[in-house]
């Protein structure tokens, strides 16, 4: 549920899959990636597109637990990263790592401390966590809450301005 002093940001299928596949594009100049680490739940669905786009098949997981609902509460590592992959970051670099938003940077600060030397890149971007990635592709206000496709249905949306239908 978005919290009422936030505005509502949904986001399609398709705007999202062309946002990921921008991104992608935008990542072309930043590679070569041998591998890509999607932080879950939401970065596994830009780093498949972001996969497929790239030619990258070696897909690795951080598991990292962070809202309860729509309040951000304590972050939690369910799941590291394999220790190949850690490895690999160390040495010769090549990990990307995706997800589908930074918002006050505090999960990206938790897998940058894990791979300090990886790209990383989100489809959206907020102002408080914006620093702590190297690439993007749309930024939105600190209080706008996105709606993924994967957390919403077809349903009737009131007009912005009340009394406005």
């Amino acid at each position: 549920m978005q919290p009422l002093s936030q505005k509502a940001f949904p986001v399609s299928w398709d705007q999202f899959h062309r946002d990921a596949r921008a991104l992608a594009w935008r990542l072309t100049a930043a590679g070569p990636f041998e591998a890509i680490v999607c932080v879950t739940r939401g970065g596994l669905v830009p780093a498949a597109i972001v996969a497929r786009e790239l030619g990258v098949r070696l897909i690795e997981t951080v598991c990292v637990s962070s809202y309860e609902g729509s309040i951000q509460g304590e972050l939690k590592v369910l799941k590291s990263v394999a220790d190949a992959i850690v490895k690999m970051n160390g040495t010769s670099g090549g990990v990307l790592i995706v997800d589908d938003l930074v918002d006050t940077g505090k999960t990206a600060t938790i897998v940058r401390e894990i791979l300090p030397r990886a790209h990383f890149a989100t489809v959206y971007a907020k102002p408080m966590g914006r620093p702590m990635v190297d690439t993007f592709i749309t930024e939105v206000s600190q209080d706008t809450w996105i709606y993924f496709p994967w957390d919403t249905g077809l349903a009737f949306q009131p007009p912005i301005k009340e009394g406005g239908a």
